[in-house]
């Protein structure tokens, strides 16, 4: 799924729940005052003649100056024309382009909103290029600090701490921070604003679900689908199949492991999350808790998940697991392999007693700092955020594949709601929480770096080393990684 204006500082920390950026310090947009029109002078009666003089015809000297004064404000009407037309004047008549990168969407699937959009301004056109996700950031960040790069650009929720030197604040002109709280979900909030501003316009949300399939459901005789982690504890033994020598036939849950497990970094998050934990302290009692449960579904005696196991993407595919947790676009990935598969999603479980979280995964619209048209590019962001082009736009993603992104505005979330595959999304929605343990970001650096090292520490405890070690080699790395990128716990 896919340098006209003041520039701001870098950015300045400010605290997060779960991480921090370095804020940004961006002036408002300078508003052109208009000097008031002045008021014609008052007409100055001319002398009476005399009672009973005879009339005398006297020449009107005042209509010469009538013709004089007429004749020059013609000409500086058309000198303001002509001077107009030879430098550009008039904002409404300027002739703006603008270049557009995104990742997930062929130009097809946005063109018809970029021709709507030009149809309403006939002096903006918008180029919209994808590109492919590898060394996408790197790319990024580098043509833009050379002028190079595109007005709007795609980019993930989780970097804007690699990214601060190229992006720009949403001016309040285009959209106040009151409008975007009320728009989009708190996540957003938490994600994209640094200081006073916010650096993004989301046009979708997702993150993690849980996916069975229903089928292997029936089979075990179970019927309701799990909503706690006490459910995945109760149905996983029975949902997990073995041979006369212990060899895992069927899988219950895709848990426990690094190296065939598509999103094990995001679901170590979301236990991180869900055990009162962050990465900043990740060596602490909730870290090495959220650990020891991801850890368990693979070793013994259980043994619902090991290394022998397809890659859990396609093992659900084949139904050789009956659950898995993922973001939703994976299930495009799913249905596209196995259309007939009989599945259903789910919001991810819940620890009893404890409020509800999820571990978020989007992407959102920004604008570059160094574009020659800032104002323009959020104007168009802002129109694509506008209730009825994002719906037209889901109308248009659905046109090619079952369901199109999930809507980032608040207001939208009862016409998915109750959708088969975004259902689980929008119902929690307004739980998400972000951390940069997201998986197939393509970033090169805070996430890929950052799972590196969880992905080590997981490993590390298959060879005996205990969690609490395991995660204290990990806390190490990650501190380095923070100061790297300027985030403070």
């Amino acid at each position: 799924m896919d340098d006209n204006s003041e520039k701001p500082q870098d950015l300045q920390p400010e605290s997060q729940p779960l991480m921090e950026t370095t804020q940004i310090e961006a002036d408002e947009p300078v508003v052109e005052e208009v000097a008031p029109e002045v008021s014609n002078p008052e007409a100055v009666e001319a002398p009476q003649e005399p009672p009973g003089s005879p009339p005398v015809y006297q020449e009107n000297k005042n209509q010469y100056l009538f013709f004089i004064l007429g004749g020059v404000a013609v000409f500086v009407i058309f000198l303001i024309i002509i001077i107009r037309a030879i430098f550009g004047g008039g904002g409404a008549t300027k002739e703006v382009a603008l270049t557009y990168w995104g990742l997930w969407e062929e130009e097809t699937l946005i063109k018809p909103l970029i021709d709507l959009y030009k149809q309403k301004n006939p002096n903006v056109t918008v180029k919209y290029l994808k590109m492919t996700p590898e060394n996408y950031r790197e790319k990024l960040v580098a043509r833009s600090k050379s002028n190079q790069g595109p007005d709007i650009f795609r980019f993930h929720n989780t970097w804007l701490p690699e990214i601060k030197e190229i992006v720009s604040p949403l001016p309040s002109s285009i959209m106040p921070n009151e409008e975007f709280e009320k728009t989009f979900y708190p996540v957003a909030q938490r994600d994209l604003k640094v200081g006073n501003y916010y650096y993004g316009i989301p046009l979708m949300v997702d993150g993690l679900v849980l996916i069975y399939n229903n089928n292997l459901l029936k089979k075990a005789g179970i019927v309701s689908a799990p909503s706690t982690w006490d459910d995945i504890t109760e149905i996983v033994p029975k949902l997990t199949v073995k041979d006369q020598s212990g060899n895992l036939i069927t899988s219950g849950i895709a848990i426990g492991t690094s190296s065939n497990i598509d999103h094990f970094s995001d679901i170590f998050g979301l236990l991180l999350l869900q055990n009162g934990g962050n990465l900043g302290t990740i060596d602490s009692a909730e870290g090495t808790g959220a650990l020891e449960i991801f850890r368990k579904f693979a070793e013994s005696p259980q043994g619902y998940w090991n290394d022998n196991m397809p890659a859990s993407t396609m093992a659900f595919i084949q139904e050789k697991v009956a659950i898995i947790i993922a973001p939703s676009w994976q299930l495009l990935t799913i249905k596209a392999a196995n259309p007939d598969i009989d599945l259903k999603v789910v919001p991810v479980p819940t620890v009893p007693g404890a409020p509800p979280v999820s571990l978020s995964s989007y992407w959102v619209e920004g604008v570059s700092r160094y574009s020659a048209n800032q104002i323009e590019a959020w104007k168009f962001l802002r129109f694509l955020s506008e209730k009825e082009n994002m719906t037209k736009l889901y109308e248009l993603q659905s046109k090619v594949r079952p369901f199109g992104e999930p809507y980032s505005r608040v207001d939208l979330a009862p016409v998915l709601s109750q959708n088969e595959y975004l259902g689980a999304v929008i119902r929690q929605a307004p739980d998400f929480a972000s951390m940069p343990l997201v998986s197939r970001t393509y970033d090169n650096g805070l996430n890929d770096e950052i799972i590196k090292y969880i992905e080590n520490a997981i490993n590390s405890t298959t060879q005996g080393v205990s969690y609490a070690e395991a995660l204290k080699t990990a806390k190490a790395g990650i501190t380095q990684i923070y100061t790297k990128y300027g985030i403070t716990n």
